[in-house]
């Protein structure tokens, strides 16, 4: 079981038992060895506040506020890359959506259109079913600074020149299917 802040067993009623209560699988977090494999598996790690290991043991320490603030769970790519890779089999990328939805819903999050980026991220998978990067990025920083993200015009040129970046959107078959998932889950969450 993982200790609180003082390095007793966290408590019911603490915010590291309600991250796990709203994440699906969120009991493995109890197991968590502390080993930072998560973070050095991460490909956003170096622009996090806080590594996931760290998070998880502010939220041991029942430290809400700050980790709530934090721009980690923003830059999580949900590559799941961490997931995979944690040997206790912490489902670390659905605890970082546990602690958006929270930090949305409490209004403690320091960058205004972070939020904006996951819906527009979430829009692309609801539509296409994976992710579509060119729309993304143009639809985002079209609506947030335009100017300021000229600078980015030569890593784009860069990656279609790499044939790393698709200039149309490819779709999963059956996305009808994941839309009829997506609505039951959040079904599922209104009801929570």
């Amino acid at each position: 079981m993982m200790a609180s802040g003082n390095g007793q067993p966290s408590s019911p009623g603490t915010f590291f038992e309600e991250v796990i209560a709203k994440t699906p699988g969120g009991e493995a977090l109890r197991l968590c060895l502390q080993c930072g494999t998560c973070g050095g598996s991460c490909p956003s790690g170096e622009d996090m506040d806080y590594t996931p290991r760290h998070i998880f043991a502010m939220l041991a320490a029942n430290m809400k506020d700050k980790v709530l603030r934090s721009n980690t769970p923003w830059y999580c790519v949900s590559c799941y890359y961490c997931t995979e890779r944690c040997p206790q089999e912490i489902p670390i990328t659905d605890i970082m959506y546990t602690l958006k939805r929270m930090a949305i819903a409490q209004g403690l999050y320091e960058d205004a259109d972070a939020p904006d980026w996951s819906q527009t991220f979430i829009g692309m998978v609801e539509q296409f079913g994976r992710s579509y990067e060119l729309g993304l990025a143009t639809r985002y920083h079209l609506t947030h600074r335009p100017l300021g993200k000229i600078r980015l015009g030569t890593f784009a040129l860069d990656m279609l020149r790499r044939d790393r970046l698709a200039l149309t959107p490819s779709s999963i078959r059956n996305t009808s299917q994941l839309r009829a998932i997506l609505d039951k889950a959040k079904e599922l969450e209104g009801a929570q």
